[in-house]
Formats: structure tokens, C-alpha cells, sequence
């Protein structure tokens, strides 16, 4: 059975609209067994929850139930390596500059990396993003929500 692995935008945009939160949930209930934390995303929730209730509602709701399961993703060395050298490899084939890279971006690498030494999937809406850095090392990443199989 597969692991997954949301993306930040997945639960910004469920917080959102009720639309992307039912879909999420219906996502949720079946993928659960299966479904672990990044603490990139992690860093990411927290850092948009600029009012302790919503600190208080993200750490309750979201982020302990993955704590308390040892459900938890983090990129480890490799994945630092790993962004060192993606950024390189997409700044000499695009032309970019680093310093003009997104934070984002530099997470999703982040993501990707670590979800693929765990053999997770990437569950995201940002297809563009991941399809470049696929393009520097393979990891799986698929459109929000799969269907179970």
C-alpha cells in the first residue's frame, strides 16, 4: 500500500473552502493508515497560524495526531544535499539566480527529497513546481486526491 505525504497547499486550501476540505476529508478517511506528516509542512502551517487559537486548532487538529503516531517525515542530510543540488542543476539549465529562488520552492525540494527516502507520494496542487524538480532526481508526486486502490 502506498504512503502519502500532503503538501501545505492541500490543508491551506481545505481551510479555505469547504469544496477542497470535503474532498480533503474524503482523501483523509480512507488514506489514513498510510498518510504521514512533513515537517516541512509542518513549519509551513505553523508559520501561517499567526493567532495562538489558530496555533492552539493546528497543533490539535493537524499536526499532534502524526506526533503521537511517530508519523512524522524530515529531511535528513541527503535532502539538504539534495536541494543544494537541484537548485544548481534547474539555476544552469533555466539561467535563474539563487537568490531569487521562492522559499517555497526550496521546501517543495525539501519535500520531495524526504518523501521519497520514505517512500511516500507527494500529494500537491503545485504539479508545475514538482515536475521541475523531478526533472533533477525521480520521486513520486500525484495531483490532490488519488483514488484508493
Amino acid at each position: 500500500m502506498s504512503r502519502y505525504v500532503l503538501d501545505s497547499n492541500c490543508y491551506i486550501d481545505a481551510s479555505r473552502n469547504a469544496e477542497d476540505q470535503e474532498a480533503l476529508g474524503h482523501f483523509v478517511t480512507w488514506a489514513a493508515p498510510q498518510l504521514h506528516l512533513s515537517s516541512v509542512v509542518a513549519a509551513e502551517l505553523r508559520a501561517g497560524a499567526r493567532l495562538p487559537r489558530e496555533r492552539r486548532r493546528l497543533e490539535n487538529l493537524v499536526l499532534n495526531p502524526f506526533v503521537r503516531r511517530k508519523r512524522v517525515i524530515t529531511p535528513g542530510a541527503a535532502a539538504w544535499d539534495a536541494l543544494g543540488l537541484t537548485l544548481a542543476t534547474l539555476s544552469e539549465q533555466e539561467g535563474s539566480e539563487l537568490h531569487l529562488v521562492r522559499r517555497g520552492f526550496a521546501f517543495d525540494v525539501l519535500l520531495a527529497y524526504s518523501a521519497r527516502e520514505a517512500g511516500a507520494t507527494v500529494v500537491t496542487r503545485n504539479r508545475r513546481d514538482m515536475a521541475r524538480i523531478r526533472r533533477v532526481f525521480a520521486f513520486d508526486f500525484v495531483a490532490p486526491y488519488p483514488e484508493r486502490h
